[in-house]
């Protein structure tokens, strides 16, 4: 699958502290340490509608690590799929007649624009379930033959499930109690009550044929790969196990990112599946959650039609932390559009200022499990001297946009 350009990243002089995040399994900050190479996995969309500000708000963060682990001289190997083959693409092409591959192909498109858009870093690997299938038929193939899985006694639709028993250690990456487990399984695609299953947790892993759907074949019969197995291939495949950060929106905590771990560590044996399990937190709709069934989603491509700078998107999506839920509202983007609009205007007189001090701060407080509220506060702060002009410089005029391009993805050069 075609990724979309990247932006060019300036280079800032000085040293960058240890990036720590919060990790949900652990339930801590704790620092990421990864080798020379940084490995991440992002959970991408499904293609059955445009980009809204949920969507943007998770890969806004976690274009941020790529940033700051880059900063500190990693080379970064990000990895993120498309579910281009699930119920939601297949129901909203039927609604709207038309090919649910050209649906999916349009809704990509327009995602990678956004993308765009927004300076959000490319992954290094992009890749569809379509393009994926034969993995996931041989990761399947491998957790049956464990025992890991099993074939459902079902004549008509022999579909394969994973066994939530496969591993010992299932449960320690949401750390949720066997009741919110059973709820979010019910409410985020899972089938408790599916006749013929050995647990109402266990996933589907691979569906068999039915009329009307795609379908690819497998040892195990025609059909196509369950949700958490597609990612679980996928990473695996590319990052190998104990990669530095799986991440994704805090609804993907469980049952998503949950099962994904478990297959992957069922079939090779190893304990975890990650070093660094992160998420984003919810963006709602002036005190609403913004949901699909509620018809409030914000959309990235319809604020850009109207003409709203992307940056000041961007901007209104970091001014609060990463993991809190959060509401969108038209205060934000104002403020997101002023702010923006204030340091680029200091970005053109600051040659007289020095921002030694402050790239200083922006670095330590991304660091800091990438406290945005403050390392924008810091920007802030240099930007009314700027303006004022206060201060003398000893630095080059054109440091601090470089490192609001480099670490906050925000373009402020004078224009």
């Amino acid at each position: 699958m075609q990724s979309w350009s990247s932006p060019q990243i300036p280079s800032v002089p000085g040293t960058a502290p240890a990036l720590r995040l919060y990790d949900t399994a652990d339930a801590q900050v704790k620092p990421v340490a990864p080798g020379p190479v940084a490995t991440m996995y992002v959970c991408g969309i499904t293609p059955y509608d445009a980009t809204h500000l949920g969507h943007a708000a998770t890969y806004v963060t976690f274009d941020l690590i790529n940033r700051v682990l880059r900063d500190q001289g990693h080379d970064v190997h990000y990895v993120q799929n498309i579910t281009d083959v699930d119920d939601p693409l297949f129901e909203r092409a039927e609604r709207d007649g038309v090919d649910w591959r050209d649906l999916g192909s349009r809704e990509i498109d327009l995602f990678r624009e956004d993308m765009t858009a927004l300076r959000v870093l490319p992954p290094r690997d992009y890749i569809g379930a379509v393009e994926s299938v034969d993995e996931v038929v041989e990761a399947v193939g491998r957790l049956l033959e464990s025992g890991a899985a099993y074939v459902l006694d079902d004549a008509e639709h022999p579909d394969v499930y994973f066994s939530v028993d496969a591993t010992p250690q299932f449960g320690y990456e949401s750390n949720y109690d066997a009741e919110t487990m059973a709820r979010f399984f019910a409410e985020r695609g899972g089938d408790p009550d599916r006749p013929g299953k050995r647990n109402p947790l266990d996933a589907l892993l691979w569906r068999t044929e039915r009329p009307g759907e795609p379908s690819w074949p497998s040892p195990f019969g025609a059909g196509r790969p369950g949700w958490h197995i597609e990612c679980s291939a996928i990473a695996l495949n590319r990052l190998g196990m104990a990669f530095d950060v799986q991440g994704g929106g805090s609804d993907l905590i469980f049952p998503h990112h949950e099962f994904s771990a478990a297959h992957a560590e069922a079939a090779t044996g190893e304990r975890r599946f990650a070093r660094h399990y992160t998420h984003t937190g919810m963006i709602g709709l002036d005190g609403e959650k913004m949901s699909k069934s509620l018809g409030n989603l914000v959309k990235v491509s319809v604020l850009r039609s109207k003409g709203v700078d992307a940056g000041a998107v961007r901007l209104g999506l970091l001014s609060e932390h990463y993991r809190s839920d959060r509401m969108w509202t038209d205060q934000v983007l104002t403020e997101g559009e002023r702010r923006l609009a204030t340091w680029r205007r200091a970005a053109a007189v600051a040659t007289a200022v020095d921002a030694t001090d402050t790239v200083a701060r922006l670095r330590q407080h991304l660091a800091d499990d990438l406290d945005t509220p403050k390392a924008l506060a810091a920007v802030d702060a240099w930007a009314a001297d700027a303006i004022l002009g206060i201060g003398s410089s000893t630095t080059a005029p054109g440091l601090i946009a470089d490192a609001v391009d480099a670490l906050l993805g925000v373009d402020i050069a004078p224009r």
